[in-house]
């Protein structure tokens, strides 16, 4: 039986958002927090917590409640339904700010990003949205970048980085965070057409040495061989020790070139155990609810959506009132 008779495309499109909510919400309580005070508070996270009370950004938040990651991928589904596979990019500004501001009335503390706060603001300012993502360098794009990978196939891989950069570059038009982004949409892309792990792997390091040439050159480390590096260090047999290994020589910020390979490290580590790999993600520290968030939506793309527990599903689905089926079937529409 082939992959694509296991999971058919509507199913791994599903999962590919049940993926990333569930790795979101499984890193929301540890998001920017160490590995070492992961570990003293919560040993590792074998499933939903609720945030502590002192929390910075997630204070308050009950067991299985998304953040930004899965509410702005969710935001790009929207657009790009109502766009017919296109974005408009002074409506997805408008749309930000409008996000931002009904978080900030429900007393939300998870706001928008460094990266698109400030190219939000220049476009509040009158700076063009050719201009205004221009510093955008952070993992922003690459978070919330999953539907341009059900909505679009990678066989063009130019038209496909192009659709790629048209939701990105409002917030994050630099050359790290789209080589970041394209890597992750490709990684789904290729995973909802059917394709095994190791062949969304291949395909993200492609469409991410593509997509380095788009928008507007920083000096920072390449994606695409920081993603060689992650898996190189990935070793399923000694788990721990790849963990370690990503979390201090990889890293896991908000730095694109650090938290996109970071997570591919992390699939390749658990490559038959995506249950296994969101919770490393949600565990290791650092942007963790980002990094857990990519790992879960390419294992869902990559597997199905028996790559998560029936129960970790019915929690984020109804904790957030989120209808996955739908989303996914509207943007399947496009494909």
């Amino acid at each position: 039986m082939s992959s694509r008779e296991r999971a058919p495309i509507r199913d791994r499109a599903i999962a590919t958002l049940h993926g990333l909510a569930i790795g979101d919400a499984l890193g929301m309580p540890t998001q920017m927090m160490s590995r070492a005070e992961i570990a003293e508070r919560f040993g590792a996270i074998t499933g939903f917590e609720p945030a502590d009370p002192d929390h910075p950004i997630a204070a308050g938040l009950t067991a299985g409640t998304v953040t930004d990651d899965t509410e702005q991928a969710l935001l790009v589904a929207t657009l790009l339904v109502e766009g017919r596979g296109t974005i408009d990019q002074l409506s997805f500004a408008d749309a930000l700010i409008a996000w931002e501001e009904g978080m900030r009335e429900r007393g939300s503390l998870d706001l928008l990003g460094p990266s698109t706060k400030r190219a939000v603001e220049a476009v509040l300012a009158g700076e063009s949205v050719a201009e205004s993502g221009r510093f955008g360098v952070t993992n922003g794009a690459a978070m919330r970048v999953a539907p341009v990978g059900i909505v679009s196939r990678t066989t063009d891989l130019e038209a496909f980085i192009d659709l790629v950069v048209e939701v990105s570059s409002v917030t994050h038009n630099t050359s790290v965070a789209l080589a970041g982004a394209a890597a992750v949409a490709a990684a789904v892309s290729v995973g909802v057409d059917g394709g095994t792990l190791d062949a969304a792997i291949d395909r993200a390091i492609e469409a991410s040495a593509v997509a380095v040439r788009r928008g507007y050159w920083v000096a920072a480390a390449d994606v695409s061989s920081r993603i060689r590096w992650a898996i190189e260090l990935a070793d399923p047999a000694d788990p721990e020790a790849s963990l370690d290994a990503i979390y201090r020589l990889i890293g896991t910020s908000l730095a694109t070139q650090e938290s996109v390979p970071a997570a591919f490290g992390i699939l390749a580590t658990f490559p038959n155990e995506p249950w296994r790999a969101v919770l490393a993600a949600a565990s290791l520290g650092g942007d963790s609810d980002t990094v857990a968030a990519m790992v879960g939506t390419i294992a869902g793309a990559t597997t199905g959506i028996g790559a998560f527990p029936a129960g970790a599903i019915a929690t984020v689905t109804a904790v957030n009132s989120i209808d996955f089926e739908t989303i996914a079937d509207s943007l399947l529409a496009l494909r």
